[in-house]
């Protein structure tokens, strides 16, 4: 049910962020695409804790284990199973919070609804979910360049920490630029700031929130599927599901409504044969579907819940009390969460890569 993401590139992540491990089911990945574990690696230690000064000190290897799906180096084209195994989990540092709920947390909205919960580390509400996503995704990219858009490129990047706004060029900007830095901002110029801000916020036992933008470049023409499943409408599902998120706006977004149709409107011409537009306030969607312009969008992320501050809560038998943060946590998610929009981002696209397949024969109207 609410674990499951895509409609013939299916996923089904599953674990605890304190049981004996986190993982995913991939179903619907065509046969013969190289995959090894390395490939799946490689996006889960730009995921993982304890990689830098700004993120969570838990110290967590995530090595990825495919117990399923691919033989000699090749997918089957029959399901994926992919294994992430626990070993730097400590429940006891959540024994409180077995009986009082954080602020802000998903803590009693989940006792609400099922009855019982896994209170150490949050259990399924934890970010630590979103390892099955990234894993997956990594399998969806190798589907993306091998069988329909070897150029296509997806790139997010940690856009404002707080008060503090980078100024990125995303016709500019390189996954290069992105990693060279350990908050995954694409302005150098504001790495020093946002990292001492980060460090500030979390010696205050606060934590701090912020967005991140994102260029998918050399999409193909044609993807999306109007009415229900508009490609914009697919990706703002795939992003508000990740732990943390407030708000999803792509293109123009909400500044929009404060231009005219003159204003807004991107004027279309023809360049090398091919339908382009001078503008692009749209945001590469046009009536749900990919006009073949770079898809650019936004999230914003709330400040993490946990905080090392006292704070007015109820416990499990409804009475008012205090709670203080315990664990480890991040103080700021944003600098993780690029790898997770990433791999949203992709599980949208190879999604309707095969559904546009299946319903026109691949034909991306890119002539």
């Amino acid at each position: 049910m609410g674990s499951n993401f895509g409609q013939l590139f299916k996923i089904s992540t599953w674990g605890e962020s304190h049981g004996g491990g986190v993982g995913v089911v991939v179903d619907g990945c065509p046969p013969q695409v190289p995959l090894t574990e390395g490939d799946i690696q490689i996006d889960l230690d730009r995921r993982r804790p304890g990689q830098s000064e700004v993120t969570t000190p838990r110290n967590e290897a995530d090595r990825a284990e495919i117990l399923s799906g691919t033989f000699e180096g090749l997918t089957l084209g029959t399901p994926i199973g992919i294994l992430v195994r626990n070993k730097d989990h400590r429940p006891e540092a959540y024994s409180e919070m077995s009986e009082k709920f954080r602020p802000s947390h998903a803590d009693y909205t989940y006792q609400a609804k099922y009855g019982v919960r896994n209170w150490q580390g949050g259990g399924r509400s934890s970010a630590r979910e979103t390892i099955g996503r990234v894993a997956a995704a990594a399998i969806a990219k190798k589907v993306i360049n091998e069988c329909f858009a070897p150029d296509l490129e997806i790139l997010p990047f940690v856009e404002s920490i707080g008060s503090i706004k980078a100024e990125v060029d995303t016709s500019a900007v390189t996954r290069e630029i992105i990693e060279s830095n350990i908050v995954r901002t694409g302005d150098p110029d504001s790495v020093d700031r946002m990292i001492d801000l980060i460090k500030e916020v979390r010696s205050d036992g606060n934590s701090i929130g912020g967005t991140v933008g994102c260029v998918i470049r050399n999409v193909p023409v044609g993807l999306g599927m109007p009415v229900f499943d508009r490609l914009e409408a697919d990706l703002a599902k795939g992003m508000l599901s990740l732990p943390a998120t407030k708000g999803f706006e792509v293109g123009s977004g909400f500044a929009g409504t404060a231009m005219t149709g003159r204003e807004h409107n991107d004027p279309f011409r023809m360049v090398d044969g091919k339908v382009r537009t001078t503008s692009n306030r749209s945001g590469g969607v046009q009536g749900g579907i990919s006009n073949g312009e770079d898809i650019v969008f936004r999230v914003a992320f709330k400040p993490t819940a946990t905080i090392m501050t006292e704070q007015e809560t109820i416990s499990t038998g409804l009475e008012e009390t205090e709670l203080k943060g315990r664990g480890r946590h991040d103080a700021c998610v944003l600098p993780r969460a690029v790898p997770m929009v990433e791999a949203m981002a992709a599980l949208v696209l190879v999604d309707h890569m095969l559904r546009q397949r299946a319903l026109c024969g691949g034909s991306s109207g890119d002539e």
